[in-house]
């Protein structure tokens, strides 16, 4: 272990795959290796997988070649959640040499002394009731953004999700380390925070399945603003049952928490809604929409969204798409749904054919530019203040304002990683925003 070894880094699935991704990143750089991109010729390939969707099942196999195309001899390594699902499924891939699962990834270290390669992937899962503590974690993506881990796992037995199965039941961070691990990434001079989670508007429930409440999301949220070197803080994603009314109007009032909320629809209809086991009813989102626009009428909305769910006919889905279209919304996630192994609706009458779940997802995909569209237009001729992303995007630099807009400019490196007041003037033909300075630096 002691010879400077190279390892490289390949995830697949949400920002908390991220998160967790760059904790192990460090484990491995504690343990005297150097990392690589992942197109570059490595001792270790890591791949952290995601079983979501069937797409990021069927994409594993691609990116195991892509790994052994540029080290024949290379050490491949499965983690995350497929590697907790279905880890023999992953062990018989040609080239994959070790899998992980929920409760040996953040151990990968300790099974590498020997990096020859195996002629059969060797398994390490467990029973996901083992999965009962709780490993922090935060990645820095780039040089503008990291995504801090604050809670893991799920409790909640919606039928299409394999959440719980992967990822256990629901466990917190303590807030004392959530605020030291914040406290970590302002010191890296990195200006925004995005909090990740499976469900965290369930945060305060601890480790070993311990219901206490210790904290709540609201005073998670409410401490979080008061960490210095932090210039803006956004929710990543949060269920509608879960986001109170204290959380919405401290953000409208908050130092560094920004006016952007991603909340998970699934469907429209509440009939499907019952089908799926969701915790609410349309008319609750429909209350929780009204109620952020309440109190910061420029909030960006984004919403999740399943189509082609069994039992979903043509007049509920036109109810899912008519509710959307009269939502004050900003844009939409679409999900096209797959069949996962171990879920109630896998068993489901009412399967929809893939060809009209595909025709479905590209109604809402549409739409949802649509309503990305108008929310920019409502946008225009105001002040915002804009986050500058660090990639040359084809001479192009980009950014964010507080409210998720996207702005474009001519690349200029002094931007990266910088605030500025600008006034939004026009949209671009690529349908970002252009805008005039108001103010240097913040």
């Amino acid at each position: 272990m002691n010879a400077r070894k190279k390892v490289a880094f390949y995830t697949l699935g949400c920002k908390l795959n991220f998160s967790e991704t760059s904790t192990i990143a460090r484990s491995f750089k504690e343990e005297g290796f150097d990392r690589v991109d992942f197109t570059e010729s490595a001792d270790i390939y890591v791949i952290n997988t995601c079983s979501v969707t069937e797409n990021a099942d069927k994409r594993f196999k691609t990116i195991v070649k892509q790994a052994q195309k540029k080290n024949p001899d290379a050490f491949v390594a499965a983690v995350g959640c497929y590697a907790q699902l279905k880890p023999q499924e992953l062990a018989d891939v040609h080239g994959v040499d070790l899998v992980l699962g929920a409760t040996e990834k953040f151990k990968i270290t300790d099974y590498l002394n020997d990096l020859s390669k195996n002629d059969f992937g060797e398994v390490h899962s467990c029973e996901i009731e083992d999965a009962d503590f709780y490993v922090g974690s935060y990645s820095i993506g780039d040089r503008t953004r990291a995504f801090l881990k604050v809670q893991d796992g799920c409790d909640y037995k919606c039928t299409y999700c394999t959440i719980p199965l992967a990822r256990g039941i629901s466990r917190s961070d303590e807030l004392e380390n959530v605020l030291k691990n914040a406290k970590e990434i302002s010191e890296k001079n990195i200006k925004e925070i995005v909090l990740t989670g499976v469900n965290i508007g369930d945060y305060g429930k601890g480790e070993f399945g311990n219901k206490k409440h210790e904290h709540t999301f609201s005073e998670l949220v409410e401490a979080l603003d008061t960490v210095e070197g932090i210039e803006r803080l956004r929710i990543s994603s949060i269920e509608p049952n879960l986001l109170k009314n204290d959380t919405i109007d401290f953000v409208s009032k908050s130092r560094t928490f920004v006016p952007h909320f991603h909340i998970p629809l699934q469907s429209g209809s509440n009939t499907i809604l019952k089908l799926m086991r969701r915790r609410y009813l349309r008319e609750l989102y429909v209350d929780r929409v009204n109620k952020i626009k309440e109190v910061m009428p420029h909030a960006c909305i984004g919403v999740d969204v399943i189509v082609g769910f069994p039992g979903e006919t043509d007049e509920l889905f036109l109810e899912t798409y008519n509710f959307l279209n009269t939502l004050d919304i900003s844009y939409l996630h679409v999900f096209t749904y797959s069949e996962r192994d171990n879920t109630v609706a896998a068993d489901m009458d009412g399967v929809v054919p893939k060809n009209v779940r595909s025709k479905r997802s590209k109604m809402l995909r549409g739409l949802s530019v649509k309503l990305r569209r108008a929310f920019y237009e409502s946008q225009l001729n105001t002040t915002r203040e804009v986050l500058f992303e660090s990639e040359n995007k084809e001479g192009y630099i980009h950014g964010f304002t507080e409210n998720y807009v996207k702005v474009k400019a001519p690349w200029n490196p002094e931007l990266v990683n910088t605030l500025h007041r600008v006034e939004l003037t026009h949209i671009d033909e690529d349908g970002l925003v252009r805008f005039e300075f108001v103010k240097e630096l913040v």
